[in-house]
């Protein structure tokens, strides 16, 4: 999609945190936290789309919500344009809303099924105060901005495919021209067929309403095509942080090694000659997360400073920022050159853990599918 890297910052995300409370008992007194996001800190720039990937249950779609207001984090600044958002009310929050939408993952789930499109994607309009007169030819618009017929305004959504629900979601996103869009795994119910469909719809409408995404996904192809940046979060931390291409080409965090393992390669020789990158163990439980590397428990390159310290982010140049006391593709003279950004690290991390010996790995670039 397209890029502005000259842009500043639309929205900030400064050491954030969202914990969920686990109560038991007659008085639901608080016996745990579920660590869902964890000191994450990022900013993303107008008009680009960052990429977020991870595992089920690494709090990529939390992060996301947390970041448009949808949960309120527990601790951590959310700026956008330069207003910090993360401690505003209700009645505050309402204007912004015009700026900040969503599209959720399910088109199924995401839409009420006893209500007609025009009152589903009018609604956000109507909240807002536009007039009754102009909301339906506003309605009627936006359904042929997103390749849907203006005759679909009176039926149920039961009435639609999975794609078109989809189209259903980005138009009522979209009523009220937001600058940032969270797009939380757009295309993961959808056909692939019209999984690309859906890709080339929002990347039109990024270049025509100059819009900003932060598209969350699993699959890592997908996140290639679309993305300007790549964040890799591993339960609950961000991990990695760089540009789209140069994650491919040149992975440090082996977390991110073993994702990009698993990416489908169209030449069957190429396919056939790759290794498979297969974690052992399970994801430990973000009630009580491992100390030190969160990753240590699943890593084959793990030693004892990973169990015992958690690494900073550290920049090895290109804006290409990672958390590894075991940095893979790295040479020494990089790795000389590499600075902490403490700006980055969360609070819990070492600051003077910076990698003092490269990592093993040389890179594998994994090929673009067509």
């Amino acid at each position: 999609m397209s890029s502005r890297n000259g842009r500043d910052p639309l929205v900030e995300v400064r050491d954030l945190k969202k914990y969920f409370p686990i109560r038991k008992g007659l008085l639901q007194r608080e016996v745990g936290r579920v660590h869902a996001v964890d000191d994450v800190t990022f900013a993303v720039r107008e008009g680009e789309t960052l990429g977020l990937v991870g595992e089920s249950g690494c709090g990529k779609s939390t992060l996301g919500r947390t970041i448009v207001r949808l949960l309120e984090p527990t601790d951590g600044v959310v700026v956008f344009e330069g207003r910090d958002i993360s401690s505003l009310g209700a009645r505050a929050l309402r204007p912004l809303r015009r700026e900040m939408q969503m599209v959720f993952q399910d088109p199924y789930a995401s839409l009420n099924p006893r209500k007609r499109v025009g009152s589903i994607i009018g609604t956000p309009l109507k909240i807002h105060g536009v007039e009754k007169s102009k909301r339906r030819q506003r309605v009627q618009e936006l359904l042929e901005t997103v390749g849907l017929s203006p005759e679909h305004y009176n039926r149920f959504p039961h009435e639609f495919s999975g794609g078109q629900r989809q189209r259903i979601g980005v138009a009522r996103a979209l009523a009220l021209r937001p600058k940032l869009i969270v797009a939380d795994e757009p295309v993961s119910a959808l056909d692939v067929s019209i999984q690309s469909q859906m890709l080339n719809l929002l990347d039109d409408l990024q270049k025509e309403l100059d819009l900003t995404y932060i598209f969350i996904a699993h699959d890592l192809g997908v996140v290639r095509h679309v993305s300007n940046r790549i964040a890799v979060m591993y339960l609950g931390k961000l991990v990695e942080l760089s540009p789209a291409e140069e994650l491919y080409q040149r992975p440090i965090m082996p977390y991110t090694e073993a994702l990009l393992s698993a990416v489908p390669i169209p030449d069957p020789d190429l396919s056939a000659k790759r290794e498979r990158i297969v974690l052992q163990g399970d994801v430990p439980s973000p009630i009580n997360p491992p100390s030190g590397c969160r990753f240590h428990p699943r890593c084959r390159y793990m030693t004892d400073i990973c169990r015992e310290v958690e690494p900073p982010l550290t920049d090895y140049g290109n804006g290409h920022l990672a958390a590894c006391h075991h940095p893979l593709n790295v040479d020494k003279a990089t790795l000389e050159r590499a600075t902490v950004l403490r700006r980055h690290t969360p609070g819990a991390a070492d600051e003077r853990a910076k990698p003092e010996e490269p990592g093993k790995e040389e890179a594998r670039p994994i090929p673009r599918s067509g």
